[in-house]
């Protein structure tokens, strides 16, 4: 058996698009969840973003077959800031170090643009992700608190 992350092409659209739904399943009992899923629209038509030249997505796959995560970046302006917009490894397929080879792969390519800084976000009480950033040396800058009125 055989683990790679790679450059996500257009012939694995389809698989992007099942993670991206079983992805936003999972948000929607997170703390925090809904309101990101109203904040960020779902892709769904990858083809079109993988054409990007402004994006760039990995995928973490088993015997190059089976597609098992995905990490979606924007990369940044000379100067700027790469954003990771979305990461997802399905949870079979965890603690097997896909997540730290995708982001590792992000920081490598924010530094190739000229970006000075990586940004992401985890949601309240995802410690999974938070210590995927956390390895990496991304850290926690703003905490943002919110109450619904009315």
């Amino acid at each position: 058996m055989s683990f790679a992350v790679r450059a996500a092409t257009e012939a694995d659209a389809p698989a992007l698009a099942q993670l991206e739904r079983e992805a936003r399943d999972a948000l929607v009992e997170a703390r925090g969840g809904p309101q990101l899923l109203a904040e960020q629209p779902e892709v769904g038509e990858w083809t079109a973003l993988l054409a990007d030249r402004a994006t760039r997505v990995w995928v973490a796959t088993i015997d190059d077959v089976v597609v098992v995560g995905y990490l979606q970046l924007a990369l940044p302006a000379p100067g700027g800031a790469g954003v990771v917009r979305q990461v997802f490894v399905l949870d079979g397929a965890r603690e097997l170090g896909f997540g730290d080879w995708m982001l590792a792969e992000a920081i490598t390519a924010t530094r190739e643009a000229g970006g000075t800084v990586i940004e992401s976000f985890a949601l309240p009480g995802d410690r999974d992700t938070k210590n995927l950033y956390e390895r990496a040396g991304v850290t926690a800058r703003k905490i943002i608190v919110s109450k619904r009125l009315g």
